[in-house]
C-alpha cells in the first residue's frame, strides 16, 4: 500500500480568497489530481463537467481551473501516472443508465397516463417524481401551454387507488404508485375494481415486511399479497419486470391491458430495481402505435342495441363491453355495480347469478394468459432433469449461478415467468422437470405456492432457494442453496475462487 499525500487545503488557501469556494472546489481539485495519477483523459472529465452544469455555463470554466489545478500539481510533483491507471473501454454499447422507477414513471407517460395519484411511501415515491418531472416536458399543450395531467396527492392510499377507480371508469389512465403497506391499505378498493370490473393500475415496489419493515431494503415480498387483494375470491393481474427497459414496457402495456381486460393490473418491481440505476437496453416506443382501449361502445352502438347487458358475455371470452358515463343521453349503459349483480348490472342476492359471475370472472383468468407476456426459458446445453424458475431482480443472479453449476457439471434449464396468470409454458416446463427450484427474495415462497395453488404440483416437485435479509439475491447464495438440495453434491468453494486463491491472488 502506497499512501499519496496532496495539500489540497493548501493549493485553496492560495489560490481562493472566498472560503465557500476553498471548500467547493477542494473535490474538484482531488479529481484532477485522480486524473494524473490514474491516466485518465482529461477531456472526458472535462466533457462531463460541461454536462454537469449545462444551463449554469458561467460554473464551467471555475471548475475546470480546479480540475487543472490538481492536475498540473500531481503532474509536477508526482511520478505520474501509477501502475495502476483506468483505461478507456467501450463495455456499455448502446446500453443508457436508469432507474426502474424513472423508467416506470416515463412508460405510464407514453401508456397514455394522464393521473396520478398517490401517497408517498418509500421506495416508489419516485415514479411519481419521475412522471412529474417528464409530464412537465411532455404533458403540455403546444398551443396553448395547458398542462394535460394531474397529479393528486391524497390523505391515505386507500383514497389513491379510490381516485384512480374513478378516474379509469370515465375513461381516463391514471395509476398510484405504492409498496407493501400500501398495497395492503388498497385491498378493499382492489376487490371493487376487481368485481365491478373497472380498469386500474397500480405500481408495487416492493421493500421488506412486514408492518413498516425495512423500508430501505429490497424484497420480492408483496407477491401473494398482490395476486389474491382483497376478500373473498379474487385474482390480480401481476406484472414482473427485470430491467428499467422491461419497467418501461410493462407500465405502458399495463393501462392496455387494464382496458382489455377490464380489471386491476399491479407491476411488481422492487426497491434494487427501482431506486438503483442499472444499464438497460435503451428504452423504444413505436410512434405507429395505438392503445387498447377494449370493448368500449359508443352512443351509436348503444342506439343499435334493444338492451344492453353491462356483464353480458356477449363474445364468450368473459370480457364484456362497457361505455364511458354520458356517452348516451338516455340509456344509462355506464353503471357498474361493487355488489353481487347479473348480467344486466342489477343487485342480486340470487346464488345462481352470483355463480354465474364468478365463473365468468374464472373465465376471463384463462382469456388473460393470451395477453399477458410469456415467460423466456434458457435450456441447458444437454438435457438435464433440473430445471430453475425465477422472476424480476432476481434473473442476472440466477444465470450466473446456473454458469457456476454448469462449470461443475451441474446442467440446470432455466424459465424466467414475467406474468401471473401463469400460461401453459410454465405448467410443462415444471412437468418436464423431475425438480424444479423456484428462485425468489420472501420468507415464505411465495412464487412457489402461487405455482403449487395453479397447478397443483406437490411440494416434492417444487423446492425453494430463498433470500430475504434486504439485500439483493447472490449467484454464490443460490449456487450453494441448490447444491444442498441435489443429491450426492457437496457444497465446495467454487472452482474459480478455489484456483485464484491457490495461486496466491486475494490472499
Amino acid at each position: 500500500m502506497e499512501i499519496i499525500g496532496l495539500p489540497l487545503t493548501r493549493i485553496c488557501n492560495r489560490e481562493y480568497n472566498d472560503p465557500r469556494q476553498r471548500q467547493l472546489f477542494k473535490n474538484v481539485i482531488y479529481v484532477g489530481a485522480l486524473a494524473a495519477l490514474l491516466d485518465i483523459d482529461m477531456g472526458v472529465i472535462t466533457e462531463l463537467v460541461g454536462d454537469q452544469f449545462k444551463g449554469k455555463e458561467k460554473l464551467v470554466a471555475p471548475n475546470i481551473h480546479a480540475l487543472e489545478l490538481g492536475h498540473q500539481y500531481t503532474l509536477e510533483n508526482f511520478d505520474c501516472p501509477l501502475s495502476i491507471r483506468v483505461e478507456h473501454r467501450d463495455l456499455v454499447g448502446d446500453r443508457i443508465l436508469i432507474d426502474g422507477n424513472s423508467a416506470i414513471g416515463l412508460g405510464a407517460i407514453y401508456g397514455g397516463a394522464t393521473l396520478a395519484a398517490w401517497y408517498p411511501i418509500t421506495p416508489s415515491t419516485s415514479v411519481v417524481d419521475a412522471f412529474e418531472k417528464y409530464c412537465k416536458r411532455l404533458r403540455i399543450d403546444p398551443g396553448s401551454g395547458r398542462k394535460n395531467y394531474a397529479i393528486v396527492q391524497a390523505e391515505d392510499e386507500l383514497a389513491a387507488i379510490g381516485m384512480v377507480i374513478g378516474a379509469s371508469w370515465n375513461g381516463a389512465r391514471a395509476f398510484t404508485a405504492t409498496s407493501g403497506p400500501g398495497i395492503s391499505l388498497m385491498s378493499e378498493f382492489l376487490g371493487l375494481a376487481y368485481f365491478a370490473e373497472i380498469p386500474t393500475v397500480v405500481m408495487d415496489v416492493q421493500r421488506a415486511g412486514p408492518s413498516t419493515g425495512m423500508p430501505t431494503r429490497t424484497q420480492q415480498s408483496d407477491v401473494l399479497s398482490s395476486a389474491y387483494a382483497s376478500h373473498g375470491d379474487t385474482k390480480h393481474v401481476l406484472l414482473f419486470p427485470s430491467t428499467p427497459r422491461e419497467c418501461f414496457d410493462m407500465a405502458a402495456d399495463a393501462f392496455d391491458l387494464a382496458e382489455r381486460l377490464q380489471t386491476p393490473i399491479i407491476l411488481m418491481s422492487d426497491l434494487d430495481l427501482g431506486m438503483n440505476d442499472n444499464m438497460s437496453e435503451p428504452l423504444h416506443w413505436d410512434d405507429d402505435r395505438e392503445y387498447d382501449r377494449g370493448k368500449v361502445l359508443s352512443a351509436e352502438d348503444l342506439d343499435d342495441m334493444e338492451e344492453f347487458g353491462r356483464y353480458l358475455d356477449v363474445d364468450k371470452d368473459a370480457i364484456c363491453y362497457r361505455t364511458y358515463p354520458g356517452t348516451h343521453p338516455t340509456k344509462g349503459a355506464f353503471l357498474t355495480r361493487g355488489s353481487s349483480h347479473d348480467e344486466y348490472a342489477t343487485y342480486t342476492e340470487s346464488g345462481e347469478a352470483y355463480e354465474r359471475n364468478m365463473h365468468r370472472l374464472m373465465a376471463k383468468w384463462e382469456t388473460a394468459k393470451q395477453y399477458v407476456p410469456g415467460p423466456i426459458m434458457t435450456p441447458a446445453a444437454r438435457e438435464t432433469g433440473y430445471g430453475v424458475i425465477f422472476f424480476g431482480t432476481s434473473e442476472a443472479s440466477s444465470l450466473e449461478a446456473l454458469d457456476y453449476l454448469a462449470e461443475e457439471g451441474i446442467a440446470i434449464d432455466a424459465m424466467r415467468v414475467r406474468a401471473f396468470p401463469f400460461n401453459d409454458e410454465v405448467e410443462q416446463f415444471i412437468d418436464a422437470h423431475e425438480r424444479t427450484f423456484v428462485i425468489e427474495q420472501n420468507r415464505d415462497s411465495q412464487l412457489r405456492t402461487l405455482l403449487m395453488a395453479e397447478f397443483e404440483f406437490g411440494p416434492d416437485k417444487l423446492k425453494s432457494v430463498l433470500c430475504f435479509d434486504g439485500t439483493p439475491i447472490s449467484a454464490r447464495n443460490i449456487r450453494k442453496q441448490i447444491l444442498k438440495k441435489i443429491p450426492g453434491s457437496n457444497v465446495t468453494p467454487l472452482r474459480r475462487e478455489t484456483a485464484r486463491l491457490s495461486s496466491g491472488e486475494g490472499s
